[in-house]
């Protein structure tokens, strides 16, 4: 599900993991964002600008994002923005 805002991330998130399973990012599972609901049903909850950052031209620019979302289970839009940006 793609969400605009950090309160569409939050309240998605909140919602669809409850009684479910938030699922840890790493190098070896790419699943960034993804949970299972308590009904067993996988959701990747992503904020929009992601895509954006990720498909920037710099490759240093998508490479810092890459790595700040491996380091998150919900992905946290301020967060991937500072790493974009190189703060």
């Amino acid at each position: 599900m793609n969400c605009d805002t950090q309160e569409e991330v939050d309240d998605l998130w909140n919602r669809l993991s409850e009684g479910g399973k938030e699922l840890q990012c790493g190098w070896l599972i790419d699943k960034c964002g993804w949970l299972i609901d308590k009904f067993g049903v996988s959701w990747q909850v992503c904020p929009s600008v992601l895509v954006d950052m990720i498909q920037d031209k710099d490759a240093m620019k998508s490479e810092r994002v890459m790595g700040a979302m491996l380091q998150m289970k919900k992905l946290d839009i301020q967060r991937l923005r500072m790493a974009y940006e190189g703060r």
